[in-house]
């Protein structure tokens, strides 16, 4: 038996929040109750969490009889810690999870492949990843479903500015200073949790490898209540930005006073990473930092799994949902194509 159990945009895009209105969504929490364990079990990325719970528990999957066919445990705010993925024996710890230990698109990579290490024992089925492969490989098929897009966030009486470029966000991300016309400035930028898909496609896109010592680490991702002074930013989900301010039940608004900004230098129409206002607020696609986001499978299952790739395929057909949860839709949705290695993932 395998046993697993681990101790283990401008001042304009910010004004865009107030006139969002209420979604009637179906709720988007852990099964319930948590022995709800249904066929395939789904864990990873907070950044995607929600539109998949609310893909997995509004009927948008289901099977010949109706029943839903996914159960998308939460990230962070579960109903319950540890918890288990599939319904071995009560006494067993097997298919047993803490959060922390499925928190972030690294960390679910990483528990999928020690299902495959330990004779592909099926605990879990699908990895929310907002991040594509690290290493070259057959052994992991990268699923793109959705469009979402990463920018900075303030508070809104920050002393940050509303717009910045790509040089000034990698300057701040290695020293904490950035440079304009007045001169240097210092400021306290945070970084999500190792492990974070987020964290990595953030710090890739404005180009550094590692971060500076003077960067607070580790803060949860997509949880604005986590800038606390003016001169702190912070990297953000843009579909988790509008999701949580719709009032779609069971998303927390972690947004606190947070207003997403802008990225300049970028070619037209890629500096905003909104667009419309109130309830027309949504991802602008050709943002300068948008990038697809996954549900990762093994690749041997994908081939073989009947169940597996019709679900696939059913998420492809609720682009209203997925638009509903901030998310854009995507013309290669279910492509098959990009595939990855086991090493690495779990980083």
């Amino acid at each position: 038996m395998n046993v697993k159990s681990y101790a283990k945009v401008g001042a304009a895009v910010g004004a865009a929040v107030l006139g969002l209105g209420i979604l009637t969504t179906p709720a988007s929490a852990d099964p319930s109750s948590l022995t709800d364990y249904r066929t395939l079990a789904a864990v990873g990325s907070d950044t995607t969490q929600y539109v998949m719970n609310g893909l997995a528990n509004g009927g948008a999957v289901v099977d010949a009889g109706n029943n839903n066919v996914i159960a998308s445990w939460n990230a962070v705010d579960g109903l319950g810690d540890p918890y288990k993925t599939k319904p071995t024996p009560a006494s067993s710890t097997e298919c047993q999870y803490n959060r922390a230990d499925t928190n972030g698109s690294s960390n679910g990579l990483g528990r999928l492949a020690e299902d495959i290490a330990n004779g592909g024992t099926t605990c879990i089925d699908i990895v929310r990843s907002s991040r594509g492969p690290k290493t070259s490989g057959t052994d992991l098929t990268y699923v793109p479903f959705a469009r979402d897009a990463v920018t900075y966030a303030t508070d809104l009486g920050s002393t940050v500015p509303t717009s910045l470029s790509k040089d000034q966000l990698r300057q701040i991300y290695t020293d904490c200073t950035y440079t304009d016309d007045t001169g240097t400035h210092t400021v306290a930028p945070l970084l999500p949790q190792a492990g974070s898909g987020t964290r990595q496609y953030w710090l890739d896109s404005i180009g550094v490898p590692t971060p500076g010592a003077c960067v607070t680490q580790g803060i949860q991702e997509h949880d604005g209540t986590a800038i606390t002074a003016a001169n702190q930013l912070m990297p953000y989900s843009v579909a988790q930005w509008i999701a949580q301010g719709k009032g779609i039940a069971e998303v927390p608004n972690r947004r606190g006073e947070s207003r997403l900004r802008s990225i300049t230098g970028g070619a037209a129409g890629s500096e905003n990473p909104t667009t419309g206002s109130g309830t027309a607020l949504a991802l602008n696609p050709n943002f300068v930092f948008s990038r697809d986001v996954y549900n990762v499978v093994q690749t041997s299952r994908l081939n073989s799994d009947a169940t597996i790739s019709k679900a696939l395929s059913d998420i492809c057909a609720a682009g209203t949902t997925i638009q509903n949860y901030g998310f854009g839709v995507i013309s290669n949705c279910n492509d098959r194509t990009l595939t990855g290695g086991l090493n690495g993932n779990n980083s």
